[in-house]
C-alpha cells in the first residue's frame, strides 16, 4: 500500500542530514506485505502515476482533483514504511506480523521506485530501512490509501 500526500514540499533526512527534497508532487509512505510480490508494486507505481489528485489548471475550483502527478510535472518522494501494514485490530500495540522482512520489502521497494522511473517520472528516495525525519508541507490537505 502506498499513502500518497500531495505536496508543495517533501523532504527526508538521515541523521540530520538531508539526503532528498521534492518541490511539488507526490511524497509516497509505501508499506510492504509479506504476500506482496512484483506486480504488486509494478500496479502500484501505475495507480500512483494515475492517479488524479492535483487541481486542473483553468479549472481549480470546480475540478480540484483532475490531474495526476505527470500531468503537472511534479515530483514523487517515495519514503518505506513498514508500519503502513501493522496490524492494529486488537490491544494497544501493533502488530508488525504482517509486514514483509527487509529481504522481501527491499526488492520490493526498489521495483515500485523503477517503475516510477520507467514512466519518465522525477523520484527521490528516502534510504531503505534507515530512521527517517520526514518533513513535508501537505498541500490541501490531501492524503490518499491506495492499495493492490
Amino acid at each position: 500500500r502506498a499513502l500518497l500526500q500531495r505536496v508543495t514540499r517533501a523532504s527526508v533526512a538521515v541523521a540530520g542530514e538531508e539526503i532528498a527534497a521534492i518541490e511539488r508532487g507526490l511524497l509516497a509512505l509505501l508499506g510492504i506485505a509479506r504476500e506482496d510480490q512484483d506486480a504488486h508494486a509494478e500496479r502500484l507505481a501505475e495507480r500512483t502515476l494515475r492517479a488524479r489528485l492535483f487541481p486542473d489548471a483553468e479549472e481549480p475550483q470546480r475540478r480540484p482533483m483532475n490531474q495526476s502527478v505527470q500531468d503537472v510535472g511534479g515530483a514523487l518522494l517515495v519514503v518505506s514504511q513498514f508500519t503502513l501494514v501493522a496490524d492494529t485490530r486488537r490491544g494497544n500495540r501493533p502488530s508488525f506480523g504482517p509486514a514483509a522482512p527487509p529481504e522481501i520489502a527491499r526488492p520490493l521497494y526498489e521495483c515500485y521506485v523503477r517503475a516510477l522511473r520507467a514512466s519518465g517520472a522525477t523520484v527521490a528516495e528516502g534510504r531503505f530501512g534507515a530512521d527517517m525525519a520526514v518533513a513535508l508541507v501537505n498541500d490541501g490537505p490531501v492524503t490518499i490509501l491506495l492499495e493492490t
